[in-house]
């Protein structure tokens, strides 16, 4: 497909058709090719993840969308070292996109969309392991009468409680793997960006130590942009998985893990009030279950609650719940 910069310069919110049929999916040819690849990558993680964990598997949960399409919700509760994890895949389509997906991008009210993507965040329960999240997704908006704009969207970052830097270090590392056959800025720009999207404004802190995070990509040509994300969701668990086998064995108090419970609101919190992920699949009608299947089972908030100065728990929010450049770290430790 040709790139299509010029018509994204466009705003057009009127319909074509006065009385629009039901939606159908666009008839875009790379869309199964995407597809294709997403399900695999599904299937991989969590095969990935089930290695690590000694106790219960992952549950499939296929639906539909009334407004058309569906998706396969993948999820492990209960588990040994799982607490609760969730692979999403959806693929849906409609006649206009919502007010999540036209904010920054106005002149797209009024397109046809499919959009396809898998999801996943995985808690769990020791709390010296972290809580991840990754996303790799596809868009393609339509109207008559002109090209259709496409772009890819993802990332992964990484929420620990108890980190340590070895960790981060090596999650970044993975992540800089992710970028630099595409480039010598890739990194730094979408690392950048995860420290800036993954931001509790109303906290003043990070989620978590970040990772990558892109949307809108659509600078490359298709194959090139395709190659990205392959690239970013193959490095998942390349990145997520040597920290869990490392620290799910680790001892933990009863007061750590309350620790966990605590931290695991500022999760809640970023999810409800300013994920697009979430806000794009409830303004489409989305299945409730699969949106909000990257919400822990167990949460606590404290009011007030500070930690004591000198801890490992103050040590989070005074090293690592702000950026920093993971990478000289690792230069300067050697």
């Amino acid at each position: 497909m040709d790139k299509n910069t010029s018509d994204t310069a466009r705003s057009d919110t009127t319909s074509a058709l006065s009385n629009p049929a039901p939606a159908q999916p666009i008839a875009h040819a790379p869309l199964e090719q995407v597809k294709n690849w997403l399900l695999g990558l599904q299937a991989r993680i969590c095969s990935g993840l089930e290695a690590e964990e000694s106790r219960g598997c992952f549950i499939e949960d296929r639906w539909d969308r009334d407004a058309g399409g569906g998706g396969c919700s993948r999820v492990l509760e209960g588990g040994e070292v799982f607490e609760k994890a969730g692979v999403n895949f959806s693929h849906v389509y409609g006649e206009s996109l919502p007010a999540s997906a036209t904010a920054h991008r106005p002149e797209l009210a009024g397109r046809s969309f499919n959009a396809m993507g898998v999801s996943l965040v995985i808690h769990p329960r020791n709390p010296f392991v972290p809580t991840s999240h990754a996303n790799v997704r596809y868009f393609v908006a339509e109207k008559p009468g002109a090209e259709p704009v496409w772009w890819f969207g993802g990332g992964f970052d990484l929420t620990p409680y108890y980190p340590f830097e070895e960790d981060c270090v090596h999650w970044h590392k993975t992540a800089k793997a992710a970028c630099d056959p595409f480039g010598a800025g890739v990194y730094a720009q979408y690392k950048k960006w995860c420290d800036e999207y993954f931001f509790l404004k109303h906290r003043n802190e990070t989620r978590g130590v970040g990772g990558l995070f892109f949307d809108d990509l659509n600078q490359w040509d298709f194959e090139t942009s395709f190659a990205f994300m392959r690239s970013v969701g193959d490095h998942f668990l390349p990145a997520y998985q040597p920290i869990v086998a490392a620290r799910k064995n680790t001892h933990y108090t009863d007061a750590q893990r309350e620790f966990q419970l605590y931290r695991r609101g500022r999760y809640v919190e970023f999810n409800l009030v300013y994920d697009r992920g979430t806000l794009f699949g409830l303004q489409t009608g989305g299945r409730v279950e699969s949106i909000l299947m990257s919400l822990p089972s167990q949460v606590s908030w404290k009011y007030n609650w500070h930690p004591e100065p000198g801890t490992q728990e103050a040590r989070l929010y005074e090293d690592f719940l702000k950026p920093k450049d993971w990478l000289q770290l690792s230069q300067d430790s050697k």
